[in-house]
């Protein structure tokens, strides 16, 4: 994974003159936090009491939407019903009662590492999340409060249209201060990563779930790892060289 080719191919993709990172926007579920197995037992349990399908693997699918344009779109996939956001909300409430009765998440395994680089190396770091779940998003800002500063931080309250629709990675962007070129998605989901290629950001993705790599891949992915501490290394030893090359940073 030669640098220079690949931030040549991304500039040249999107028509940009150069690429000059200056922030990091991270996902949470999955990137952050080891939580997606979490999620995927709460979605089939709280879909399956109200009369839908979603499988533990399917959850994956979806991953990255808001909660309530999710069971919405399900609600018109598998019966043709529009449903309500009042009624959908009340699916989801479910859901994050149920995802809470599972104990606490832990920390991605490298996670704290690559954001402590990336500060180091001047990066202003940002989350962009479809989460809606109040404790969850709490522990957010406590947990990674030395890395993210709260402003810096777009969940699913703070957009109309959530992933895979570019608004919270554009929302990221705004809050940031930061230009397309001037910043870096890391994300895991195959919807999060097509919402971050749409909003023209380069977008590594970190495969930590089940899907196949090219999942990620075919969504827009311009780098993809098997873990954090993979990216690490190669921030460290490829990426930022030659962005710092590049730009004469």
């Amino acid at each position: 994974m030669n640098p220079e080719t690949i931030i040549q191919t991304y500039t040249k993709r999107h028509g940009f003159e150069s690429f000059a990172p200056k922030a990091v926007l991270f996902d949470m579920d999955g990137v952050l936090y080891n939580s997606m197995c979490h999620h995927a037992k709460a979605w089939n349990q709280s879909m399956e009491e109200n009369g839908y399908d979603m499988s533990e693997a399917e959850a994956y699918q979806y991953e990255g939407m808001r909660g309530v344009e999710t069971i919405q779109l399900i609600a018109w996939e598998q019966k043709h019903i529009h449903l309500s956001v009042e009624e959908a909300q009340r699916i989801y409430d479910r859901k994050s009662v149920i995802f809470a009765q599972q104990g606490t998440v832990d920390k991605m395994t490298g996670i704290e590492d690559l954001m402590r680089q990336m500060k180091a190396d001047g990066m202003t770091l940002g989350v962009v999340t479809g989460s809606g779940q109040r404790p969850l998003l709490d522990r957010l800002r406590k947990d990674f409060s030395p890395f993210v500063a709260p402003e810096h931080i777009v969940t699913s309250f703070d957009v109309s249209h959530g992933k895979p629709a570019p608004d919270p990675y554009l929302k990221g962007l705004r809050k940031c201060g930061v230009n397309p070129w001037e910043a870096i998605v890391v994300e895991n989901a195959p919807l999060g990563v097509r919402a971050a290629a749409a909003a023209q950001i380069f977008t590594v993705a970190v495969n930590t779930g089940p899907l196949p790599d090219e999942a990620l891949w075919s969504q827009g992915a311009d780098l993809l790892f098997p873990d954090m501490p993979h990216f690490l290394d190669y921030w460290r030893e490829s990426l930022f060289p030659a962005v710092k090359s590049t730009n004469r940073i």
